[in-house]
């Protein structure tokens, strides 16, 4: 163990260096103290904040003095009388470097390097401070020499001029007040009308989405018209191509009958009709013949076509009795006539159209009705008549007597289809 006793040391304050402290400072008394704590003048104060640059390290300014044995303090461990005699002597030197501290900016204690250069600091200081003395004593020479102090009548007018100026400028402020109001309230007037037209604006375009909704509206409904127009036209067109005989009378085959709308005229004892279904082409036939005649204008001579669906018949004239055009089948008498009389009286009408027809035709001499017709019997090419009764007559013959008559017909629609449509369909007339 070191008998050597190290004694209580204290840092740099810039630095932070340990300190080894000279053994003279052991000797500093109370009155040297005493004369220490008189206040000192005119010293020059060193802005170390200023030369934060050159300290690289600030340690702040701590109270030696307060240090002790309590939670900030510390203790010396030693024999008793030597305690005493150190905690007696740190004392001294924290009151000294205390002291030292509180009397300039400057932290003490330092070492000597920092010591010399805060002196050096010091040292500028004190040379910038000089020349600024030396700086004011020369302008306050040449103050001292120059004699020429203002006048008073100069200072006043220089003060009239002051106050002018200061009306003036009163006035000036005034008038910019007063227009500053006044830009103020046209501000506001044209706020007001900003938002007058921003409304506008608003109810502008509200009014033209509504009026470009109804003009698309207005546009698809002027297309969908159009289409619709020229739909029509085209409808129109072919209904002006379409002959109204054709298309409300279609007359044809199936099998050996003739067929009108798709109704059989006629029967067979291997293919019986049902007596319905030849009413009602009777009525079909009755009607077209009956259109046929009024379209070429021919009045009947005796008789009187009375179309009535499958209860059609013909007004005989002279006799003034109706002869129907339809029948019941089943057990006939043979002066059960009438039904053979309605239909002799009508191909009696058919031959009468046949012969207008012809008689309009005579001076071309072109169209010509493929079969004969004579008191109740029909002529084919070959001169073989068939009677259009049913009493005393087969059904074959019968049915082959009304599909020639059938084919007359569609001969005289093909002809009035021709005359009075010029754009008419092509009919064919073959049966």
């Amino acid at each position: 163990m070191c008998d050597d006793k190290l004694f209580a040391s204290f840092t740099c304050q810039r630095c932070s260096q340990p300190l080894k402290l000279e053994d003279s400072l052991n000797s500093f008394s109370e009155h040297i103290s005493a004369e220490l704590n008189l206040p000192i003048h005119s010293q020059p104060d060193v802005e170390l904040e200023s030369q934060a640059t050159s300290f690289d390290h600030y340690v702040p300014p701590c109270r030696l003095s307060d240090s002790g044995n309590g939670a900030n303090g510390f203790m010396l461990i030693s024999d008793e009388n030597e305690v005493d005699l150190l905690s007696h002597q740190f004392k001294i030197k924290a009151a000294l470097f205390d002291h030292l501290s509180g009397s300039s900016n400057i932290d003490h204690p330092l070492c000597e390097e920092c010591a010399d250069y805060l002196i050096e600091l010091l040292e500028q200081q004190l040379e910038i401070t000089q020349n600024d003395y030396d700086d004011y004593n020369k302008h306050y020479a040449r103050l001292q020499n120059e004699n020429d102090e203002p006048k008073l009548q100069d200072l006043e007018k220089a003060l009239q001029d002051v106050n002018e100026e200061t009306r003036r400028l009163l006035e000036e402020l005034e008038a910019l007040q007063n227009e500053e109001n006044e830009t103020i309230k046209a501000i506001a007037e044209q706020q007001d009308v900003s938002m007058r037209i921003a409304q506008e604006e608003d109810r502008y375009w509200k009014e033209y989405v509504r009026h470009k909704r109804d003009w698309l509206v207005a546009e698809d409904e002027g297309k969908s018209l159009d289409y619709q127009l020229s739909h029509v036209n085209n409808q129109l067109d072919k209904l002006k191509r379409t002959n109204v005989f054709n298309a409300t009378f279609h007359i044809w085959h199936k099998g050996h009958f003739g067929t009108i709308n798709n109704f059989c005229l006629g029967r067979l004892p291997s293919a019986p009709v049902d007596w319905s279904e030849i009413n009602a082409a009777w009525g079909q036939t009755a009607l077209l013949l009956s259109a046929l005649a009024r379209k070429i204008d021919l009045t009947f001579e005796r008789y009187r076509l009375v179309p009535y669906g499958n209860h059609s018949y013909i007004e005989d004239i002279q006799e003034q009795k109706e002869l129907p055009l339809y029948g019941a089948g089943g057990f006939r008498f043979l002066w059960d006539t009438k039904f053979d009389n309605g239909m002799v009286a009508f191909l009696d009408c058919l031959q009468q159209f046949q012969a207008k027809v012809e008689e309009l035709e005579k001076n071309d001499k072109v169209f010509c009705f493929p079969y004969r017709t004579n008191k109740g019997k029909i002529e084919d090419s070959d001169h073989v008549s068939y009677s259009i009764k049913i009493q005393l007559n087969s059904e074959e013959q019968w049915t082959k007597a009304l599909k020639y008559m059938l084919t007359n017909l569609k001969w005289g629609l093909a002809w009035v289809a021709s005359q009075f449509s010029s754009d008419g369909e092509e009919i064919s007339l073959n049966l």
